[in-house]
């Protein structure tokens, strides 16, 4: 169940370097090694062309940032083997359609990022590969996150089960303020959609991430950088450092570790130390009882320990006759009336 979005830890984790490699091959290649170091389940990268994902005519300056931070096929390629060839998994954002042909071989779950959301096209190319995906929903309504799903069910009928679509709460501003994560969208979509959920967050620290977690986030999504410090790009302030990721990594298992069975039943450690007795009350005579009197809620009492006659079991005693003298507070049993 969930295999797709099974992570090691629990949650799905995915360190997002996206663009702030900033166009430079070295640096990215470095951010890659550390997030491959970082324990996340998949390191992500954006895969786009600035002529492809902007109007260079009515928004010049957006086309030429993207143009700046653009890698090659060949780099990214090289990028996508790194990550594998240390054994954790590769994932992309491919916001440039046609390159979807030459780094499929590399994509396990496909990224729909929240500006790709009411994107059809790109949602067809994408659901015609027919492997899981994950969508972010910032700038979204309700209605606009329902009908993108039902707009990709309806190309793939496949993107129905609930391994093949994570939805994810997201919020597109870097960085936002806690107040804006709004986390419990995260159980409204499961309502809505019955899909996996989880969240993508945007503020800074791992604070939100880790309380998602907690409400039940099933996928973390999060940007990944070396040092925030000195930092121009806006992404590298809202992103987490090696460090952060394994401190996230040890809130989760924390978190695991509080969250236990969904079973309840009495743990270990309560009968060990005969809590079941010593916390629970069982009837006992209120006062002393002499043989043949009626019992009624006038001469009984609970107490603890449970010793003798459970106190569920109060009822039952009402109207009986004891047969022997009783002693308040005595430990009762049922030989002792009639």
């Amino acid at each position: 169940m969930n295999n797709s979005f099974k992570g090691k830890n629990g949650p799905l984790l995915i360190a997002e370097i996206g663009g702030n490699h900033e166009g430079n091959f070295e640096y990215a290649k470095k951010l890659t090694q550390l997030a491959i170091e970082s324990g996340a389940d998949y390191v992500k990268f954006q895969i786009y062309k600035g002529d492809t994902l902007v109007s260079k005519l009515e928004s010049p300056d957006r086309n030429n940032h993207f143009k700046k931070f653009e890698l090659s096929e060949e780099q990214h390629i090289k990028l996508a083997k790194m990550v594998t060839n240390a054994g954790v998994k590769y994932m992309a954002s491919v916001w440039d359609p046609e390159s979807i042909d030459w780094i499929d071989d590399y994509i396990q779950i496909y990224k729909i990022g929240s500006g790709d959301l009411t994107a059809y096209p790109v949602l067809k190319k994408t659901t015609e590969r027919n492997k899981p995906m994950i969508i972010s929903t910032g700038l979204s309504s309700e209605e606009d996150v329902v009908k993108s799903i039902n707009y990709i069910q309806s190309v793939n009928p496949r993107y129905k089960e609930k391994d093949m679509i994570g939805v994810l709460q997201c919020t597109s501003m870097y960085p936002i303020p806690l107040s804006d994560s709004n986390l419990s969208v995260m159980d409204r979509f499961r309502n809505l959609t019955n899909l996996t959920v989880g969240y993508s967050d945007h503020t800074e620290g791992i604070l939100a991430l880790k309380y998602a977690y907690a409400m039940g986030a099933e996928i973390l999504e999060f940007h990944f950088t070396d040092d925030r410090e000195g930092k121009t790009f806006r992404d590298h302030k809202v992103s987490l450092t090696k460090t952060d990721v394994h401190d996230l990594i040890s809130e989760i298992k924390l978190i695991n570790i509080l969250r236990g069975n969904e079973v309840k039943s009495p743990c270990e450690i309560e009968i060990e130390n005969h809590h079941d007795i010593t916390f629970r009350r069982a009837v006992y005579p209120s006062i002393n009882i002499k043989a043949g009197e009626k019992i009624n809620h006038n001469n009984l009492t609970t107490l603890r320990p449970n010793h003798g006659i459970d106190a569920r079991l109060y009822d039952d005693l009402i109207g009986k006759t004891a047969l022997i003298d009783l002693e308040a507070h005595q430990k009762l049993d049922w030989k002792y009336f009639n």
